[in-house]
């Protein structure tokens, strides 16, 4: 069999190509042929407005999609948490690589404590922005966007206190300060931490070369994450975060999950462990409990507020 070249598309930002380097290390390992070609995407170019304002889910994504389905790159390589719940037909999820650090931390400016007086905060993401408020209602939080690299420096360029960043895209371009706190009661974003690969469901070539770097645990983990996302309706619009872990000793699934309202007022919240066996319909449930229990009305007034 002629062994084609992968072309490998990604964002041009930093830490995209982090991540596809990653992928072609990866796949260079096994002995397959590869090729990065990088895009812009409409999330890096339109900086002016906050994500949820432009109303549309994948952002990041979009461009990439349609320069696979045009036969442009043949692979697409994405922080998981910005894929929309749904992929475009025609794409399907390859692979999944095994999860770096799930956390969100807050980097401040070398004095932490201003977490207890009135303080301004950055961040460019309603489920951030929510947990921020309803742990600091007397905080003020100011929209923040652009890669990575350009959202560190705004905060040096600003009078913030800190802002809040993944902890994972720092790190895999060892840009973490000193400076940070772990914010480890904030409930990430589902599927955080972790890279996904897609590719055209009809290519076979790509997909059995892809299957080999697939991260079974994690796999499982962010689909459960998603489930429950999609579940929600959250697409990238609603304050939802979900993160489950896998107890190798026990054989368990513990799963944490939560819905604010935008203010942060209002918090939903489920957390429980269960058999492994139970992890294909655990996110469905679990969103299920949460719509019961007040979510299905609560998503109802943030589409309402997001609206005006």
């Amino acid at each position: 069999m002629v062994q084609k070249v992968i072309r490998i598309g990604t964002r041009d930002s930093e830490l995209a190509l982090w991540q596809a380097h990653t992928v072609e290390k990866k796949l260079n390992d096994l002995g397959y042929k590869t090729e990065i070609i990088a895009v812009k995407s409409t999330g890096d170019i339109i900086l002016d407005k906050p994500l949820y304002e432009l109303g549309i889910t994948g952002i990041f994504t979009k461009t990439l999609d349609i320069a696979m389905i045009n036969g442009e790159v043949d692979i697409a390589v994405h922080s998981m948490k910005d894929v929309p719940t749904a992929l475009p037909k025609g794409i399907v999820q390859a692979a999944v690589l095994e999860r770096a650090n799930v956390l969100d931390i807050l980097v401040h400016k070398g004095n932490p404590d201003f977490t207890n007086k009135p303080s301004t905060i950055a961040t460019g993401s309603l489920r951030r922005q929510a947990q921020w408020f309803h742990k600091y209602p007397n905080h003020t939080v100011v929209d923040l966007r652009g890669n990575v690299n350009t959202r560190m420096q705004k905060l040096q360029d600003n009078n913030w206190d800190g802002a809040v960043f993944a902890a994972a895209g720092l790190e895999r371009i060892n840009l973490k300060p000193e400076n940070y706190i772990n914010l480890d009661w904030m409930i990430p974003a589902p599927a955080q931490g972790a890279m996904l690969v897609v590719a055209m469901e009809n290519d076979n070539y790509t997909l059995d070369a892809l299957s080999q770097l697939n991260h079974i645990e994690t796999e499982i983990c962010t689909y459960i994450e998603r489930q429950f996302l999609r579940t929600l309706e959250g697409g990238c619009t609603a304050p939802i975060g979900a993160l489950v872990r896998y107890n190798e000793d026990e054989d368990t699934l513990h799963f944490q999950g939560v819905l604010l309202s935008v203010d942060g007022k209002q918090k939903l919240e489920i957390d429980k462990t269960v058999a492994i066996e139970e992890w294909k319909k655990l996110g469905f449930f679990a969103a299920q409990e949460i719509l019961n229990n007040g979510g299905a009305e609560l998503m109802q007034t943030i589409k309402e507020s997001l609206k005006k």
